[in-house]
C-alpha cells in the first residue's frame, strides 16, 4: 500500500506553498513596498504632518526651476554621478584586476590576500570615515610626511573643493573593493580549466586569455556588480556624513543625493531647520526613477543568454 501524503503537506502543484512564502511577503510589503509607495504619495504634498496639503507636481517643479533649490539639487546629482563613476573606474577595475591576479596558476598565499582585500568591508563605515578623516588631516599627519620627505602630501585634502569629493570616493572604493573582487573571483573560478589550457596550447598570452575568454565569461557578473555599484552609490550617505558632515563640505563640494535628502526631508535645511517631507520625498522618488532607468537596461544587456 502506497504511503499517502499527509493532509496539508507541501505540494508543488498545490497552494500550500503560499503559507511558507507569506512571512517574507508580509515583511517585504511592510518594510519595502509600502514605504516606497507612501514616499511617492508624499511627494505630491507640502507642509508638515500637522498641516499638510496636496501640491500636485509643485515639489518636482521646485526641484528643477527654483534658483536655490534647483541649483543645490543639480549639484548633488552631478556629485553623485561623479561618485558613481569613480567607483566604476577604480573599485570595479581593481576588483577585476585582483580577481585575475588571485586566480593565476602558481599564485601563492591566495587565501591570505583574499582576506586582506576583504577585511575593510567588515569595518563600520563611520569608523572608517573618521579614521581616514584623521589621516587626511595635515594637523595630524603633516609632521610624519615631513620627516619622510613627502611634504607634498601634507595638504587639506578634505578642505579643498578640488580634492574633497575625489578623496571621499577613493576612501569608499578602498573599503568596498573586496566585494567586487570576491564576485569576480567566483566568476573566474567557474571558467573551465580545459578552456584555459586549450588557449595556452594554442599560444595565447595571458592578456589574450583575459580579454577573449575570462572577461566575456564574466559578462553576467560585470552586469550584477555594475548594478550593485549604481544602486549603492546613488543611495550613499554614511561615508560623506562621516568625513564631511551632512552639509557636504566644503561648500557643498561633496554633497550627494543622500545628504541632500537627509537635510531636506529629515533634518531640515539651514538656517530654518524645518524638514520639508514632500520635497524630500520628491528627491527620493526621482532617485528611484533614475535607478530603474539605469538598472533595467544594464540587467537586460548583461544577462542575455546565447551569442549576440
Amino acid at each position: 500500500m502506497k504511503n499517502e501524503p499527509r493532509r496539508g503537506a507541501l505540494r508543488p502543484q498545490g497552494r500550500y506553498w503560499i503559507w511558507y512564502a507569506l512571512p517574507a511577503l508580509i515583511f517585504y510589503i511592510a518594510f519595502m513596498a509600502y514605504p516606497l509607495l507612501d514616499s511617492i504619495r508624499l511627494s505630491f504634498y507640502t507642509g508638515n504632518s500637522a498641516n499638510r496639503s496636496f501640491a500636485g507636481l509643485a515639489n518636482y517643479v521646485k526641484l528643477f526651476t527654483d534658483p536655490t533649490v534647483g541649483a543645490t539639487y543639480r549639484n548633488a546629482l552631478l556629485n553623485t554621478l561623479v561618485f558613481f563613476l569613480i567607483h566604476m573606474l577604480v573599485q570595479n577595475v581593481l576588483g577585476i584586476f585582483f580577481a585575475n591576479l588571485l586566480t593565476q596558476r602558481g599564485m601563492r598565499g591566495s587565501r591570505f590576500y583574499q582576506t586582506v582585500i576583504f577585511i575593510p568591508v567588515t569595518f563600520a563605515v563611520l569608523v572608517t570615515g573618521y579614521l581616514w578623516k584623521l589621516l587626511l588631516n595635515p594637523a595630524w599627519t603633516g609632521a610624519t610626511f615631513s620627516r619622510l620627505g613627502l611634504d607634498f602630501l601634507s595638504q587639506p585634502w578634505l578642505g579643498q573643493r578640488s580634492t574633497a569629493l575625489l578623496c571621499v570616493s577613493l576612501v569608499s572604493c578602498w573599503q568596498w573593493v573586496g566585494i567586487p573582487t570576491m564576485l569576480f573571483l567566483a566568476g573566474m573560478q567557474n571558467i573551465s580549466d580545459d578552456l584555459i589550457e586549450a588557449a595556452e596550447i594554442d599560444g595565447a598570452t595571458g592578456r589574450q586569455i583575459f580579454w577573449r575568454i575570462k572577461l566575456p565569461a564574466l559578462r553576467p557578473v560585470v552586469g550584477m556588480v555594475s548594478i550593485l555599484t549604481f544602486v549603492n552609490n546613488f543611495n550613499a550617505f554614511d561615508v560623506v556624513y562621516a568625513m564631511e558632515t551632512a552639509n557636504g563640505a566644503p561648500s557643498y563640494a561633496t554633497d550627494i543625493l543622500g545628504t541632500l535628502f537627509y537635510r531636506t526631508g529629515i533634518a531640515g535645511q539651514h538656517p530654518v531647520g524645518i524638514p520639508d517631507a514632500g520635497l524630500g520625498a520628491a528627491i527620493a522618488t526621482i532617485t528611484f526613477i533614475i535607478l530603474v532607468i539605469g538598472t533595467l537596461p544594464t540587467l537586460k544587456a548583461t544577462q542575455t543568454k546565447g551569442e549576440d
